[in-house]
């Protein structure tokens, strides 16, 4: 029963936010309602639930959106996104931008979330998009896919770490493992998948689309570079300094909490208001006008995003994740294709991956050991189940979806379908790798 509720609500979520045009942050309040009811809660319990779910999403993300969103501003309006795609493109011709891109996505997706490395590649997108006459969504969807896999697949995101501690797995084999995997999948569901995409001529918002300067006024490109990836730079060196320096001492503590992602957020703006910005004899007046427009666009996100996190702690307080799981439990199947099918659903009934994974964790974990199957094929299968389908409750559907100006019909071709390759191919990578290992 709670299965036809969950699909009741999803489709009520859907024709409220497009026949009925509700506003969408408005529309998941009154389906959480509506869910929490039918499955049996009451008011009083149904409340601080959805306020538990806000408060979850948006202190997680809220700094980290606003102070990605003021970077974005930042580089864009100082010339620097302008500065960059032109030094791709003359080091890699623009035949290979999108690889050079992709590539680049790829990179910095390894250390940081996936929260993060969007909003830091929505500008580099956006300009390479405005200044080469290339569709947004056919040169942004590839990017975003690299960010997506590194996020479902490899170490040191949340679910893939804590599923190599749970699976009892190697984390070096599981990020080898993982990149051999990933490879495929990024070329598949990204550059692939994007030859049918070049239909779509949408116009991004315009808070990261900025005139072209004259090349006297740009930043350097180093400058620019570094300005840019400053948050991957102390992310990463906080990841390094947690996964293998043992002992601590007064220095790594330092370089792990300037690490931490909002903290390296802040930092980083901080560094690019002088950078690029004060170093320039730009005024003050004029850089927090940057700041204030860049976070009018993104406040409709963050309302969709909380209304995401209220529906997804009322499925979670029904405890419809675990009764999925036990349903599928009880299928005799490969244990790498129950993982892969247990967070799979999981995720598509939910809209976390984060979730989807840890949740088929503590199903599948007591059965690697009688089945032989190697731990760290175990947590990519998870992993990429946990990728599949991400629809209107998946908090990467609202922010693609937002940021390059799609209708939800659309979105649903895109990125709904791009995730969907990203998990199928990802599930027939973990098949070949055990096919070679057995």
């Amino acid at each position: 029963m709670s299965f036809i509720i969950l699909l009741a609500g999803i489709v009520l979520l859907i024709v409220l936010i497009t026949s009925a045009k509700l506003n969408a942050f408005l529309a998941f309040l009154i389906v959480s309602i509506l869910m929490g009811l039918a499955n049996g809660m009451q008011v009083h319990e149904i409340v601080p639930a959805m306020e538990k779910g806000i408060g979850d999403i948006l202190g997680s993300l809220s700094i980290i959106l606003c102070m990605g969103a003021m970077l974005g501003k930042l580089i864009a309006e100082s010339g620097a996104a302008q500065k960059i795609t032109t030094g791709l493109v003359d080091a890699f011709g623009r035949k290979y931008l999108m690889w050079a891109m992709v590539l680049t996505a790829f990179i910095i997706g390894i250390p940081l979330f996936f929260d993060v490395s969007f909003v830091l590649m929505v500008p580099l997108i956006i300009s390479v998009s405005k200044r080469y006459n290339i569709p947004v969504v056919y040169i942004g969807l590839p990017v975003v896919a690299a960010l997506s896999i590194t996020h479902g697949y490899l170490p040191p995101h949340p679910a893939p770490t804590a599923l190599v501690k749970q699976f009892g797995a190697d984390i070096g084999l599981t990020m080898l493992y993982g990149v051999l995997i990933a490879v495929p999948a990024v070329i598949i569901a990204g550059p692939l998948f994007a030859t049918r995409l070049k239909k779509y001529m949408n116009k991004p918002p315009d808070t990261f689309v900025s005139k072209d300067l004259p090349e006297n006024e740009l930043p350097s490109f180093f400058n620019s570079l570094f300005t840019t990836f400053l948050p991957v730079l102390l992310i990463a060196v906080a990841t390094i300094c947690q996964q293998f320096i043992q002992q601590q001492n007064i220095v790594t503590k330092i370089l792990i909490d300037i690490g931490d992602p909002p903290v390296a957020m802040v930092i980083s703006v901080l560094y690019a208001l002088y950078s690029l910005g004060i170093r320039k004899k730009k005024s003050m007046t004029v850089l927090m006008a940057h700041l204030t427009d860049s976070i009018k666009d993104i406040a409709v996100i963050l309302l969709i995003l909380a209304g995401a996190g209220a529906m997804k702690e009322i499925l979670t307080e029904t405890g419809i994740n675990t009764q999925i799981a036990g349903m599928l439990d009880n299928f005799h199947v490969h244990p790498l294709l129950a993982a892969w099918t247990i967070s799979a659903v999981i995720r598509i009934a939910l809209g976390s991956a984060t979730i989807a994974g840890l949740t088929t964790a503590g199903i599948i974990a007591p059965i690697i050991a009688t089945s032989g199957v190697d731990p760290n094929l175990m947590v990519l299968a998870t992993g990429a189940g946990s990728l599949i389908f991400g629809h209107v409750n998946d908090g990467g559907f609202w922010l693609f979806k937002e940021y390059f100006n799609l209708s939800l019909k659309d979105t649903f071709k895109t990125w709904s379908v791009m995730e969907t390759v990203v998990s199928v191919v990802g599930l027939g990578g973990v098949f070949v790798l055990n096919a070679f290992m057995h």
